[in-house]
This record gives C-alpha cells, structure tokens and sequence, in this order.
C-alpha cells in the first residue's frame, strides 16, 4: 500500500510540472476561430460539423491545441458546443471542440457519477493514468451516423485539467463518465471511435465479469 501511494504522489507531482509546462505553451484562439466563435446567431449552437463533410475530415483529424483559459471568447464558445451537445435533434453525452470546428482542447462531458447527471467543461484535458481493468460498451458519435460499435476501453482514469475559472483539477473518473471522457479526448487526438474498433479487432481480451450494459475485461498478454 505504502509503495502504491508513493509511486501515486510521484505521478502527481510529475503532473503538475507537466501541467505548468503546457500553460506556458497555451494560446489564444486564432483569428480564423474566432470568426468561427462569433458567426451567425451567438445565441445558438455552433454546428455540428460531419465527418462526411471534407471540412469535416480536416477538424476530425487533426491534433488539437491548448488554449489559454482567459480567453475572451471562451466563455461563448463554451456555451455555444453545450447548445450544440443538448440539442433536442441531435442529443448527446458529450462534445468536443473539433466537432465544431475548432481545433482546441475543449470538451464537454456527462457526468453520470454525480446526482442530477450534470454536463461539466474541460479545458485543455489530459489523461495521466488509466487503469489494465476494462470495459466494453457501445459507442456512437454526433459527427456520423454510421459504423457505430463496440469500443473497449478503461474502465478507470485520473486525469487533469482546468475549469473556466483558471483553477487547475486532477480528479478520478470511472466507468461510463470515463469511457465518455476517453471518446471525447480521443477527438483532441483526430482519432475516432472507428479507429478503435479497428486497432481491437484482433486483440484478445478476458472476461472478468458481466457488468449491466459492458463487460469487464483485462486484456490478454500477446
């Protein structure tokens, strides 16, 4: 216990550095995205843009920046990818940035491990740690209607990040919170539930035990 708590503060502390490292490199948003930010009706949602769309490969695939949290157009691009992720056409569980055509890391997640199940805001997140124990569940995504499946992923992460007020977070996520927050940072990454789908493909995986909708699972060594 004592030598897992060690290793514990020394990832957090190697974090922290990391993170303090990366503030340093943020930017603010780009001209070109804050005419994105400011377009059409500010008081709507920004538009989902489709995979199928090629504006849509070029966002969906891209690696995605920091931004500054004092950015004076993020409070209303926050707003505007919450409009998009509740709307009544197109609901969903969460959003990110690149979605609306706005390479930043930014994302909004369902928090279904807190009463009332509220939506939260994630700027410039970061996976430290995630753990072997897995968990299998079905994904789609509001980018695309199609190829839709089963994604195996872990079951639980600590991650960090920062809130609209500047104050940094590392926090324990598990299970569907978590599998949302991985399929969302993965968008960060220009990689989708697809690609997934096909890296697992020939992976084999052991049951550890049925879990309402999933499975938990460890995967087997090669």
């Amino acid at each position: 216990y004592l030598r897992n708590t060690i290793k514990m503060i020394k990832l957090l502390i190697g974090t922290l550095t990391i993170l303090c490292s990366l503030n340093c490199k943020a930017q603010n948003f780009t001209v070109a995205e804050q005419a994105l930010i400011v377009s059409g009706d500010t008081s709507k949602l920004l538009r989902l843009i489709p995979l199928a769309e090629p504006e849509g490969k070029k966002y969906l695939r891209k690696i995605s920046l920091d931004i500054t949290c004092n950015d004076p157009l993020l409070p209303l691009l926050k707003e505007r990818m919450y409009k998009a992720v509740t709307d009544s056409n197109h609901k969903g569980v969460g959003i990110a940035a690149p979605q609306v055509g706005i390479n930043r890391n930014l994302i909004w997640v369902k928090r279904y491990d807190k009463p009332s199940m509220p939506f939260e805001f994630f700027i410039n997140p970061k996976i430290i740690w995630h753990s072997k124990l897995l968990r299998k569940g079905f994904e789609g995504d509001l980018s695309f209607k199609e190829n839709w499946g089963d994604v195996v992923r872990s079951h639980s992460i600590l991650i960090s990040y920062t809130d609209i007020s500047g104050v940094q977070h590392i926090e324990m996520l598990e299970d569907f919170t978590a599998v949302i927050f991985q399929h969302e940072t993965d968008h960060l990454f220009g990689i989708l539930l697809t690609d997934r789908i096909a890296e697992q493909q020939n992976k084999k995986y052991t049951p550890y035990q049925s879990y309402r909708n999933g499975e938990l699972l460890q995967e087997e060594s090669p």
